[in-house]
């Protein structure tokens, strides 16, 4: 990629904890354990895994909501992993973040219009022709009467509300964006009016997206690319399609074959890969690969020693037998 608005190196977030009487007890949760990618201008970039994997971690962090413990997040090339708060206070106007949660990502004390013109108060910013017509426009652009500025956001629905959390993100014109799961706590009819208007989105203004989810079907209409995560660590990077069609990493593998197909015979004959055990804890990670408690093709050098990120093919996977 000879230009990424986004490179993420070696990215690190840890975080402290106690247990024990008194609290005598210190360990650390590795929730993001040093990752590797790219987004591209104007690229989704899937971030997949299970609960409890890190995604929602690393986008937090590569939006500097949480400082990272490690490593590099360049922004149009500028390392914002040390940026200053008033230095960052000036990027934020290119990078922005939808949330998963609806109903607790807006202020229910606020109208509808000023909490899309929060953006322009913060950044001391006046939009031609006023913050008022600038508010209207954002939110019939996302599908919303614009006379609804004087609502509160109990008054919409959970997907209305997430499309003013969608313009409120717009506000700026920001260069990329962070969603975080935003079509997980909508209905399935829902969701997809939201995915597609994010894609009617990237396409009119440019956007780069780093998609967090946890449905893979989602993922697969909406990204150009895929990072697969488990444990704090990056097991797969690969282009959609060919991450669907021919996956490397066996953890890869069975993610895919839970998704469920919508044609019965088809569902029906299709292998289903059961995983083992439990998820370990982020706070005693597995030595050497951290898959190796629930890999079926798990030898002893797996038990000793990570895996890096190899090509293979269009895909980058960490794995010491890919298939």
């Amino acid at each position: 990629m000879s230009d990424p608005i986004l490179q993420v190196k070696g990215l690190k977030k840890h975080f402290g904890g106690t247990s024990g009487l008194m609290g005598r007890n210190k360990f650390t949760i590795k929730a993001v354990d040093g990752i590797d990618f790219e987004v591209g201008r104007g690229e989704t970039v899937g971030l997949v895994g299970e609960s409890g994997c890190g995604k929602t971690t690393a986008g937090r962090t590569i939006m500097r909501l949480y400082d990272p413990t490690a490593g590099e997040i360049i922004y149009d090339g500028v390392d914002i992993a040390k940026a200053s708060p008033a230095a960052l206070k000036g990027l934020r106007s290119q990078m922005q973040m939808i949330f998963q949660d609806p109903y607790a990502s807006l202020n229910p004390k606020h109208t509808v219009g000023k909490i899309v013109a929060a953006p322009f108060e913060i950044h001391n910013i006046e939009p031609e022709g006023g913050v008022k017509r600038a508010v209207q426009d954002l939110l019939d652009r996302v599908g919303l009467n614009p006379e609804h500025i004087n609502r509160f956001p109990h008054e919409f629905s959970g997907g209305q509300r997430q499309r003013i959390g969608i313009a409120r993100a717009l506000a700026l014109r920001p260069k990329l964006i962070i969603a975080d799961e935003p079509v997980s706590a909508l209905d399935v009819s829902i969701q997809a009016q939201v995915v597609n208007l994010l894609d009617d989105l990237q396409e009119e203004f440019g956007l780069s997206y780093v998609f967090v989810a946890h449905d893979l079907s989602v993922v697969q209409h909406i990204s150009d690319r895929v990072v697969v995560m488990y444990l704090g660590k990056v097991m797969e990077i690969a282009p959609t399609e060919p991450l669907f069609k021919t996956p490397h990493h066996p953890y890869t593998k069975a993610l895919l074959s839970a998704v469920p197909v919508p044609d019965p015979e088809i569902e029906r004959k299709r292998e289903r890969i059961q995983m083992t055990g439990e998820l370990p804890s982020p706070a005693n990670p597995p030595q050497g690969c951290v898959f190796n408690t629930r890999c079926w093709k798990a030898q002893d050098i797996c038990r000793s020693t990570a895996p890096a990120l190899v090509q293979i093919g269009a895909s980058q996977v960490a794995c010491h037998f890919p298939d």
